[in-house]
């Protein structure tokens, strides 16, 4: 499958977020990951939806909108409405998933179903045909900046096994401590679409960057 480089603007210099996404343009990245945090499900609160519809004036890049919120079904309408091209939503929200996927699509857009590194990969297989991404978190969800953890590894095999079993083309996305290096480690695992955010934007050369968390490195089973 296609590797594909998703930037979290979370790293991103929020007083001139209009430069940075002209700078992802720029620099052939894939995605813009648009981290919603409520302060509820996690610890942090981010941006929503006004800071969304902004973005979709400028860019007609795919905005991947990862919702760490408690209760993701009631704003689908209003991400979807204003932008996304991908809603992904957590398992471990208070949503009901089937309901939220059948909202995602109804949209017309792509759903995707998030995990955290504690809760198992097992979790995800029932909604897996329903899916079009599974989001791997690599580290605990709320800040960024954090250490990869590398635990994770084994739960995006199981994924990658079980999506081959089904006969499906799910992709498998990463976010978490994402660079160079753990790059090659996710897409050995399975992984395809690689959310980074401090690697990119701190890079001196974001293309070169990207292009090394892109390159095919790897013999995927």
């Amino acid at each position: 499958m296609k590797n594909y480089v998703s930037a979290s603007i979370l790293s991103a210099d929020m007083l001139n977020l209009e430069s940075e996404i002209k700078k992802l343009e720029q620099n052939s990245i894939d995605m813009v990951h648009f981290d919603v945090m409520d302060g509820v499900f996690v610890d942090n609160i981010t941006y929503g939806l006004p800071i969304l519809k902004s973005i979709r004036k400028i860019t007609d890049m795919c905005l991947d909108v990862h919702l760490m919120i408690i209760n993701p079904l009631k704003y689908i309408e209003g991400f979807a409405d204003f932008g996304a091209d991908i809603i992904t939503f957590h398992i471990e929200s208070e949503s009901d998933v089937m309901q939220t996927i059948n909202a995602i699509h109804k949209k017309g857009i792509k759903a995707a179903l998030a995990i955290k590194p504690m809760t198992p990969a097992e979790k995800v297989y029932e909604y897996l045909p329903y899916l079009d991404m599974v989001l791997v978190m690599t580290v605990e969800p709320g800040f960024g900046g954090q250490k990869f953890i590398e635990s994770t590894v084994e739960k995006i095999e199981k994924l990658k096994a079980k999506i081959k079993e089904l006969g499906l083309d799910t992709d498998i996305q990463v976010d978490g401590g994402i660079d160079d290096k753990t790059s090659v480690i996710v897409k050995n695992a399975g992984a395809n679409v690689l959310v980074s955010g401090s690697y990119l934007f701190k890079s001196e050369n974001m293309k070169n960057a990207a292009m090394m968390m892109r390159e095919d490195k790897c013999s995927i089973k």
